[in-house]
């Protein structure tokens, strides 16, 4: 057993006046006890799958053994399960060809990479990924992969959560899990704590969903089609925070990572940058639909469409919850289950499958990490520390699982939101404006010009430096920069800006990509979400060998200021700012990427 080490990292230094506060900082001066208290691994008896504690009418045997490393499962359509080993660095194939409830010989391994973790089947093609890479083969008819195909070579650097995951969803998108670096910080890739959706081949991405700290665990509820995930929460607060969360993952939200958690909490540990408040990143966030124990490690989790097992099962997801260290009595270490309505809303989180902890709480005989329905409706559940598959049956099922088809709807509803309308300048919301025209220049090109590739993002993806002449009466200005000759959104947004004040007409190159801009002519400027789903300027980057694309800079002089919440869209501030634009401007420029260009 390791001894459990208190780590009191005592803030309040002197006690301060109430009325000698100053910032909201002082609030953060109070005693925080957190413990590193790992839990001894033991090692599981002949007889273990028999003493584990499940729901009356299951029970838990062992499907394989001597895995070591045994992280993510998938199941192909053959009923063949492919497993990724971080240690080992592959991926292995098992089959279970006599179906009598457990695998048959030793595994066969399928690839090798460096750093390999998730992986998903899709339309006889296994996706897998590294920190890094997202690689795709087809199968062979011998369960086997051909020539590997690598779709993406630069998602941003891992830091502390490298294992990543991905999955196909229903709208034929690839969906790609992307951890924090850190346990709370101000990320320097937007690309990090998020959920990204991207094409099939790779050559299109962006942010589905953002302030995730570490979503490993998703999946589409198979009635809705709604995309729900278990986000790990902020270590080094306490046992009891931050609490874990179930989270529906909708296009453009912002769940509250590093600066929020649960019920809109605020985190001691630092300030949102740019001057903004918790307050407003809180009224920004989307709350949890519900909270379970910290520290747990919720990893793989699979919706279970019914069939083959349990008689209320469908509808119902379960989530692998590999156990604390940062929590003193530990958490986790069970297979959890996340109840459904009938109107697909998770209701409660139960235990399903537990007994890995030691009676006295010190050791574990296990660390649930993969989970995966199997055809015939019984759930595989790996543990990562002995290299042990579960598989859990009901007494009596019969037959199969149901097929497993979420509908695709929600998905597309969503990312359709903004394509296929006009550019800004050409939107009802704009067309009751003031006579006057606002003359708008770029240092770095002329109307109708090529921008430098310094301002693509396969360059530096640096913003251009504008200038305009300044509106009488103007209260604030505001920019929305699109592409109408992107295939897919149409039009592409680069640029959304709001609250430029008055007096500012000229914005130097180089803009921070975030929510709030500072100091002297750029306080108080608010950026928005592009196509892409970041903040700030996204640079042109039409596929290479494009004829050049055209970039409209678009300006609107406003007779106020707009009131908008953090990350608004393009369409949210034209909704705003319809009736109250003074005038309005406008500068193209042009980028193309020669066909043999180099970048990401």
């Amino acid at each position: 057993m390791k001894a459990a080490l208190l780590a009191s990292a005592l803030l309040l230094t002197a006690a301060t006046p109430l009325f000698a506060q100053s910032s909201p900082e002082d609030n953060d001066k109070r005693p925080v006890s957190a413990h590193f208290y790992e839990l001894t691994p033991l090692k599981p008896g002949p007889g273990f799958a028999a003493s584990l504690k499940l729901p009356r009418g299951y029970r838990a045997s062992v499907w394989a053994s001597g895995l070591g490393n045994s992280r993510m499962l998938a199941v192909a359509p053959d009923g063949a399960v492919y497993v990724s080993r971080r240690s080992e660095a592959d991926i292995v194939r098992l089959v279970d060809a006599n179906e009598d409830g457990r695998a048959d010989g030793p595994p066969t391994i399928i690839v090798n990479r460096p750093g390999l973790h998730g992986l998903t089947i899709h339309d006889g093609q296994l996706y897998f990924m590294t920190a890094r890479e997202v690689f795709r083969a087809p199968l062979r008819a011998d369960g086997g992969i051909g020539a590997v195909e690598t779709l993406i070579d630069d998602l941003p650097d891992a830091g502390q959560h490298l294992n990543r995951t991905l999955a196909v969803g229903p709208d034929r998108m690839l969906y790609i899990s992307v951890g924090s670096t850190c346990n709370a910080c101000d990320e320097s890739s937007q690309e990090n704590a998020t959920l990204l959706r991207a094409s099939l081949d790779g050559k299109t991405r962006a942010i589905w969903s953002s302030g995730l700290r570490n979503t490993i665990g998703f999946g589409w509820h198979p009635v809705t089609g709604e995309l729900w995930g278990w986000d790990q929460g902020i270590d080094w607060l306490g046992n009891d925070l931050q609490r874990e969360e179930v989270n529906r993952l909708e296009r453009g939200g912002r769940y509250g990572w590093p600066y929020i958690f649960e019920k809109g909490e605020r985190n001691p540990q630092d300030e949102p940058p740019g001057g903004l408040t918790a307050a407003q990143w809180a009224t920004s966030s989307t709350n949890p639909a519900l909270l379970h124990v910290a520290h747990s490690a919720g990893m793989q989790w699979a919706f279970h469409p019914g069939g083959g097992f349990g008689p209320d099962v469908a509808g119902d997801a379960f989530v692998a919850l590999r156990g604390s260290w940062n929590r003193k009595p530990a958490s986790g270490y069970e297979l959890a289950r996340v109840r459904y309505d009938a109107s697909g809303r998770p209701t409660r989180i139960e235990p399903f499958v537990s007994g890995f902890m030691s009676r006295d709480g010190t050791g574990h005989y296990g660390r649930p990490c993969g989970v995966a329905i199997m055809r015939d409706g019984s759930i595989l559940m790996s543990d990562d520390a002995n290299g042990i598959i579960y598989r859990i049956t009901y007494d009596g099922a019969t037959g199969q699982a149901a097929p497993y088809q979420p509908p695709a709807q929600p998905m597309l509803r969503q990312a359709a939101v903004g394509s296929g309308v006009p550019l800004a300048l050409q939107r009802p919301e704009t067309r009751e404006r003031g006579a006057t025209s606002i003359a708008v220049t770029a240092a770095a090109f002329r109307a109708n010009g090529a921008i430098p590739r310094e301002h693509s993002e396969y360059g530096l993806g640096i913003s251009p430096e504008l200038s305009w002449t300044a509106v009488p009466g103007a209260r604030s200005y505001a920019i929305v920069t699109e592409d109408p000759d992107a295939a897919d959104p149409k039009p592409i947004v680069h640029w959304v800006a709001w609250n430029v004040p008055a007096g500012t007409t000229r914005l130097p190159a180089g803009l921070q990509e975030r929510d709030r801009l500072t100091g002297g002519p750029l306080e108080g400027i608010m950026q928005g979400a592009t196509s892409r789903g970041s903040v700030g300027w996204q640079g042109p980057r039409p596929p290479k060998g494009d004829r050049p694309h055209r970039y409209h800079f678009q300006l609107l002089a406003l007779d106020r200021d707009l009131d908008l919440p953090l990350g608004a869209t393009r369409d949210q501030v034209l909704a705003a700012a319809r009736g109250h634009i003074l005038a309005a401007g406008e500068l193209v420029g042009t980028y193309a990427e020669p066909a043999g260009g180099s970048g990401r």
